[in-house]
């Protein structure tokens, strides 16, 4: 019996290195692949380069960026996704002032402050006791190095330009989880619950000790989550 594909997609401006841990950990459960969310300034054209390079059929997790990606991706083809687990993140759209601080960072790193826009927002990313983890921040650094100040641009665009996912909420039908660290200072526990309500069945799971970033945070706990998920769900 083959296995099922894992599409996992990274938050803004992270890459396969936020997914490590699961992608290591969950190999003998599911083909586990992870998008790339870099060639695009538009969620609509993200979600269809992910779906052109997809199987027919495929679960999908999506971290921050990774979420609101992955709700444009069951607007396009619902019916190809068998599983959803939304990682810290929020089916809202941006409040004007979310957009202002987007709008500001972008500016930041056209004039080439990219590194400093990157160490700004990091104390919003982690939960306080990993903010002194240098493992932790080095790896945050690298991979929003590896990404680059034009694609972090293109990243933001897109965000910026969303759609509110909240309407379409209540039409998923398959598996979901939804789960983010407890403290989580960007979409705090509290969105995560107003997606899991909405959701037919869907299940909310805290993580408790992380931030924004609870699959490099806490990755065993929220690798055995996905693993029940992808299972038992």
């Amino acid at each position: 019996m083959s296995k099922p594909t894992l599409i996992l997609l990274p938050g803004m401006p992270l890459d396969a290195a936020l997914w490590t841990h699961q992608t290591d950990h969950l190999a003998e459960v599911a083909e586990v692949r992870v998008g790339d969310l870099t060639a695009h300034d538009s969620m609509a054209d993200l979600a269809r380069a992910v779906l052109a390079a997809a199987p027919r059929r495929f679960a999908l997790a999506g971290l921050s960026m990774g979420g609101y990606l992955a709700f444009e991706i069951l607007r396009q083809a619902p019916e190809r996704v068998t599983k959803l687990a939304l990682l810290d993140t929020s089916a809202r759209a941006d409040t004007p002032e979310q957009t202002a601080n987007r709008r500001q960072a972008v500016e930041l790193a056209r004039q080439g402050k990219y590194r400093q826009v990157i160490a700004g927002n990091l104390p919003r990313l982690l939960h306080p006791a990993h903010a002194e983890d240098r493992t932790l921040v080095e790896s945050v650094y690298a991979q929003a190095e590896r990404i680059g100040a034009d694609a972090y641009v293109r990243q933001q665009t897109a965000i910026m330009n969303r759609s509110d996912s909240r309407p379409g909420l209540s039409a998923i039908r398959c598996p979901t989880l939804v789960l983010c660290g407890r403290q989580d200072a960007i979409t705090p526990p509290e969105v995560h619950v107003e997606m899991a309500d909405a959701i037919p069945g869907a299940r909310f799971v805290p993580v408790e000790d992380a931030g924004h970033l609870a699959p490099m945070e806490r990755p065993q706990a929220v690798t055995a989550l996905l693993r029940e998920w992808l299972v038992y769900a």
